[in-house]
């Protein structure tokens, strides 16, 4: 069978940076949502931003191919692991001892806990990022959205079995697509038959089953989108239309699996923006630096959001249930995004130095840090 021609990506896929600070957003505000004065019919396109995560999933995918699968060997399984758990570990570790801070704080000075939610079993769960492994009945409220991390985890441990089935594949890329899209199906039944809801509402409990597929088809979207050249002018509506369908069916609801579908073009789309030389917003480096900061925004927002909610009631005496208006919605999102650029900046990237600097040699045979 003759070898296809490539059209490698770039080295720096810009848009894909810029973008995750608009998915990141979009769960923030879809917390939000949750508790703002506003109608509900204003929030379609807030409530399935959660899905937001599954575009994080193939995005994972996609990105880890461009940076270690483009040679005829994986990257060496230490070396790779080193650098993932540098990526994710040390910003999910400060915030986590800071909830930790926090609960005992309040234990001290007599504020009421649920030890249900934030018992010492889940905190060691959360601490080694295994909580999204097994079935669970109960939402780990040490920091919600670390679950995605645990699967995230779960998909890096696993990556010498996804490597085998992308080198093993590479050229026939529609087949890996293909294999993740019939996993997707089988593992939604049978989810679905379990728990009783379709697998994009999978968090903690065995969040890993919603990774597994999602990871898989990242992969071979990476592999197909070398096969792709399109023009400027190509490139540019095809990005435009992929956006407008997937804004367009989170906006009108449709079931999660179909929104989930469209997220493989749109990101499809904002790749080939680079390869065709187009420039667009998502390029602008205050977004490429918010695109960056995202994983601290995602992971701190939740703890912000709780701890501010309980400030409020106890200073104002409102209900747990009081419903936010679009001040406090202001001063709360800028808050959240001071925290996350200080964590960014302070922790993040500190910390993925000296973790790289302790485990890796310094020439070790390692691509450029994604």
């Amino acid at each position: 069978m003759a070898t296809r021609r490539l059209y490698p990506f770039p080295e720096t896929l810009n848009p894909l940076t810029g973008v995750r600070f608009f998915l990141a957003v979009g769960v923030v505000f879809f917390h939000y949502q949750l508790s703002w004065v506003y109608s509900s019919d204003l929030a379609g396109l807030f409530n399935r931003a959660r899905l937001s995560v599954d575009i994080f999933f193939i995005l994972s995918g996609f990105i880890l191919t461009h940076v270690y699968l483009l040679g005829e060997r994986p990257p060496p399984y230490r070396s790779f692991i080193v650098a993932r758990f540098a990526r994710i570990y040390p910003a999910h570790l400060v915030i986590l001892l800071g909830m930790g801070t926090l609960f005992l704080g309040a234990s001290l000075v007599g504020v009421a806990i649920d030890s249900h939610h934030f018992s010492i079993t889940s905190f060691v769960r959360t601490l080694l990022l295994v909580q999204a492994w097994t079935p669970s009945d109960n939402l780990t409220n040490w920091n919600g959205p670390a679950w995605s991390l645990s699967a995230e985890w779960f998909a890096y441990l696993l990556f010498p079995a996804y490597a085998w089935i992308a080198l093993k594949l590479r050229e026939r890329p529609i087949v890996i697509m293909a294999l993740a899209t019939l996993a997707f199906i089988v593992i939604d039944y049978f989810y679905a038959h379990a728990t009783g809801v379709i697998l994009p509402r999978a968090e903690d409990n065995m969040g890993i089953f919603r990774i597994m597929p999602e990871f898989l088809f990242g992969i071979g979207l990476y592999y197909f989108g070398q096969t792709l050249n399109p023009s400027r002018k190509h490139a540019i509506i095809w990005a435009l239309v992929a956006s407008a369908a997937l804004l367009g069916a989170m906006q009108i609801g449709l079931d999660d699996r179909i929104i989930v579908a469209l997220a493989g073009p749109f990101i499809l789309a904002l790749a080939l923006l680079p390869k065709a030389g187009v420039t667009t917003f998502l390029s602008a480096p205050f977004l490429l630096f918010w695109g960056e900061a995202s994983f601290a925004l995602y992971l701190v927002h939740m703890p912000v959001f709780m701890v501010w909610r309980n400030l409020m009631q106890k200073l104002f005496g409102l209900e747990p249930d009081y419903l936010m208006g679009l001040p406090e919605l202001i001063c709360l999102f800028a808050l959240t995004l001071a925290l996350a650029g200080g964590i960014h900046i302070l922790v993040e990237r500190p910390g993925r130095g000296i973790i790289r600097s302790l485990f890796l040699k310094p020439k070790a045979d390692m691509p450029r840090p994604a």
